[in-house]
């Protein structure tokens, strides 16, 4: 069984498909007053982007065994990956009104694989996504299947040892089909990132390690998508995108305020964002 090719959106297609998801992020935090908001909000394009460009999954048969694997390794931002996964049909949009009630399994972090179509693993505990990608993209090789594997990072979770592990591992074994993004909105739930960890030169420390570093615009789509290209087609070598962005995009007075960590919005909030949010 061969996994379905990408859907292939134009620019314009994906930066709508990006205001939507951020419309609908924002109501949905709001109503459900479940928070990391701001770490949702950096790292849209680069979701809409590994759906709709770049990830051979089918929605269809989603657990197709030669299928891509995304891993949400920074799981706090499970509300935006619910929401592309519901534009890209893997379940109903309207399920997604049960965000946040009790026994629902749409919550603040990814549930346990079997009860969301999509979901690879249970995240959240981080450090753990770029490992589990790693096992599955050596798995993969030995059972001689075309699948890659893809794991979402943030930039305070590379203060984890179990990270550069995995990348010492990777680079060891010459796997050229794991891509590992960050992203680096410059912040982590207590400060700036670089303020409490010395994280730069972060490509530099990746290249150290032996993969194959590019640093991008994190929230460019013709960027993100050139650079997952040339991650695809890189040999022998871990592939890892520096994507810099910025905390809380798209709503101008939660960018870059490491308040909307924790916080949601309230009314007035919600309809100033969403007055903002509004299509061209």
């Amino acid at each position: 069984m061969k996994a379905s090719a990408p859907i292939q959106m134009s620019t314009t297609e994906l930066k709508n498909t990006a205001m939507r998801m951020r419309q609908r992020l924002v109501t949905t935090s709001a109503n459900a007053k479940i928070p990391h908001l701001g770490s949702c909000l950096s790292c849209v394009e680069i979701l809409v982007a590994l759906y709709c460009h770049e990830l051979r999954i089918d929605p269809e048969e989603p657990e197709d065994r030669n299928r891509d694997r995304f891993l949400l390794s920074k799981g706090h931002s499970a509300p935006i990956l619910f929401q592309v996964l519901a534009e890209c049909g893997f379940f109903h949009l309207k399920d997604l009104e049960a965000f946040g009630k009790a026994g629902s399994v749409f919550h603040e972090h990814p549930p346990k694989p079997g009860y969301i179509p999509g979901i690879e693993a249970a995240t959240g505990s981080l450090g753990h996504g770029l490992p589990m990608a790693l096992g599955m993209a050596l798995a993969a090789r030995i059972q001689k299947r075309p699948t890659r594997c893809y794991a979402l990072l943030s930039d305070g979770e590379c203060n984890e040892g179990s990270i550069w592990e995995a990348a010492m591992l990777a680079a060891a074994q010459k796997v050229d089909t794991i891509t590992a993004i960050i992203d680096y909105n410059k912040w982590q739930a207590t400060g700036r990132s670089q303020e409490i960890m010395a994280l730069d030169p972060l490509a530099g420390k990746w290249e150290a390690f032996g993969w194959h570093a590019q640093e991008i615009d994190g929230h460019n789509f013709e960027a993100i998508k050139a650079a997952l290209d040339i991650a695809r087609a890189e040999e022998k070598r871990p592939s890892v995108i520096v994507a810099h962005t910025v905390k809380g995009k798209g709503v101008s007075f939660m960018e870059d305020d490491n308040n909307w960590h924790y916080r949601t919005p309230n009314t007035d909030e919600l309809e100033a964002a969403l007055r903002e949010l509004e299509f061209e």
